[in-house]
């Protein structure tokens, strides 16, 4: 079953809550949080999003992201905050803007091309482990098919409406650039409106309520701090624990939805084992 729904791009991210007493509140009352988990999967993203660049498959989702986010909410930058953040995304790995200018132009009327349709796709992976496929699209019919096809194949299968999404949350994620101090950076973002702030990895990442990311964003930017992304995101409210030979099978199948051509983002809610992160990481 598929699902249409309001244009939201999201990245699927896993978060870890410490036990009662394990995390600290800030002067804002945001309360920080061991989220290795999270990270974990940032540090994934990144380094399949370098790789995406280089064989220029990210040009092809962004400008569909681009095309999306404009159709919902019309060509001003200025006040589609959506489209904002998926230009300055597509900037930031060299889309040219003769490209980005097109895209806009097709999603609002000023030329001709395909209009893309967003849709939700909901499974189950190995383990039975929650998926979320968010998709841009000129042909559901087709859509749903690969993405069936790859679930089934993978180990997987499609579930019905609302059968796994109320098990995410939608948040802001800002992502700072490297550098600076940990604390310096992290008191920045708490009296900038956080909520978490996420030290654990190789980034600091600062999350917010939906509402408050563009708030929080410029007040971070503000305070002199440089950010290198910033977009709305999904996380796992639980986490499930797979052995490793599940595990694998499950970021396996995330890889192979996140290939297929009409899918934006996969959001799932499984923590990955260390030895599996050497493995990815190796």
């Amino acid at each position: 079953m598929i699902v249409p729904r309001v244009p939201v791009k999201v990245e699927y991210t896993t978060r870890i809550r410490p036990a009662e007493g394990c995390g600290w509140k800030g002067r804002s009352g945001a309360i920080l949080r061991a989220m290795s988990g999270h990270s974990k999967w940032s540090q994934i993203k990144r380094d399949k999003g370098q790789n995406d660049v280089k064989r220029g498959a990210v040009f092809t989702k962004m400008g569909r992201e681009i095309s999306v986010a404009a159709r919902a909410g019309g060509a001003d930058q200025d006040g589609n905050f959506r489209l904002r953040l998926a230009v300055e995304r597509a900037r930031a790995i060299n889309m040219p803007l003769d490209t980005i200018k097109r895209a806009i132009e097709k999603a609002t009327g000023g030329g001709e091309g395909e209009q893309f349709e967003e849709i939700t796709y909901e499974g189950y992976g190995p383990g039975g482990v929650a998926i979320l496929i968010e998709t841009a699209t000129d042909n559901k019919n087709r859509t749903a098919a690969d993405v069936r096809s790859i679930l089934t194949k993978a180990g997987g299968q499609l579930a019905g409406s609302g059968s796994v999404a109320w098990q995410f949350e939608q948040r802001g994620v800002i992502v700072l650039s490297p550098g600076g101090d940990p604390d310096e950076l992290t008191l920045v973002a708490i009296d900038a409106g956080a909520e978490d702030v996420d030290t654990t990895g190789d980034q600091i990442e600062v999350l917010t309520k939906p509402n408050e990311l563009e708030a929080v964003r410029r007040a971070i930017e503000a305070a002199g701090v440089k950010i290198e992304s910033a977009e709305l995101s999904m996380s796992a409210q639980n986490m499930v624990e797979l052995e490793l030979g599940k595990a694998r099978q499950a970021l396996r199948l995330i890889e192979l939805l996140e290939d297929q051509d009409d899918v934006q983002r996969v959001t799932s809610n499984f923590e990955i084992p260390e030895a599996l992160m050497a493995e990815v990481g190796g």
